[in-house]
């Protein structure tokens, strides 16, 4: 099966988590209320952030240092994370042509990674 890549949305990044996780974004800064932030319900960790950048959409995942690696050297959207730790962090611009299987694998990879483990 061809991969599609195209531009992606916040709208429909929204769609996809609150399908998924059943989770809302939330808005935590008076000084930037676009910035959404999306985390698990029982521990409050983050596992996603959204916010616009210099016209652009960025949403940070997080993922295992080397496959972190793999991905920016691999993808021209996928930059070090935008004011977060850049060895687990990484930035997706959503708004440019992107591999939206691979956004929707990297969503649920940092669900998986920051969630409450037993």
């Amino acid at each position: 099966m061809k991969r599609e890549y195209k531009a992606f949305n916040s709208k429909q990044l929204f769609e996809y988590i609150k399908e998924q996780y059943c989770i809302e974004p939330e808005y935590l800064w008076n000084d930037t209320p676009e910035v959404a932030v999306f985390r698990h319900k029982s521990t409050k960790k983050w596992f996603g952030l959204l916010m616009n950048e210099n016209g652009e959409e960025y949403f940070n995942v997080k993922t295992e240092p080397d496959y972190s690696d793999l991905l920016r050297n691999t993808y021209d959207y996928i930059i070090p994370a935008y004011h977060m730790n850049k060895e687990h962090w990484n930035t997706i611009i959503i708004s440019r042509k992107v591999d939206i299987e691979l956004v929707y694998e990297l969503i649920n990879r940092s669900f998986e990674l920051t969630k409450k483990h037993k």
